[in-house]
């Protein structure tokens, strides 16, 4: 059984912020492997269902980008999931726009998603690191991350969540080297 979580924030004029990749990916997973309904628990918006013949479970958590973690850890504590059948999907600003990279372990980096989910459950677990590009001159990290995409880059997060999900096979077998290159080498 394996964990999927999105980051992101869950109010509506959030839906579109660079910050919310991750609940944008969870979406894409949910429709493209017919996830069940969406349903408010743990803390977040959960779903489960079958990415081939993996069991899985979907979530959205609704505690808002910085505690996150609060809702990652009473669900792998009721359903007895291993930290290490967790897959984080988030937005990373040391990441090209539309590039992928997936990792076990590591830093926060300063995102505070992943400083909260290590937090709660500790460090290893895999992440998908999505990358949102970076601020231009003069603008702080924090409006960056919270600025909406701009019409060709929701175009381009439509196209890796595609190739996310075209690739998601490789990503259950938790082959994250063989992923990354395969999502990023799809044109």
């Amino acid at each position: 059984m394996l964990l999927f979580v999105g980051l992101g924030n869950p109010t509506p004029d959030s839906e579109n912020n660079r910050h919310n990749v991750g609940f944008k990916i969870i979406d894409s997973i949910n429709k493209k492997f017919g996830l069940s309904k969406q349903k408010p628990k743990f803390k977040g918006l959960l779903t489960t269902g079958n990415v081939g013949t993996q069991k899985v479970y979907a979530i959205k958590p609704l505690t808002f980008m910085n505690n996150s973690g609060i809702c990652i850890r009473e669900l792998i504590e009721y359903f007895k999931i291993d930290a290490e059948d967790v897959i984080v999907f988030h937005d990373d600003l040391d990441v090209e726009f539309g590039k992928i990279k997936a990792k076990f372990g590591g830093s926060s980096a300063g995102h505070n998603g992943i400083a909260s989910i290590d937090k709660f459950i500790g460090k290893d677990y895999s992440r998908v690191r999505i990358g949102i590009g970076k601020p231009k001159e003069n603008m702080e990290v924090g409006d960056f991350v919270l600025q909406n995409f701009d019409e060709d880059e929701l175009t381009g997060i439509e196209k890796i969540s595609n190739h996310i999900n075209d690739s998601i096979s490789i990503l259950v077998e938790k082959k994250l080297d063989l992923f990354s290159s395969t999502v990023n080498n799809n044109k």
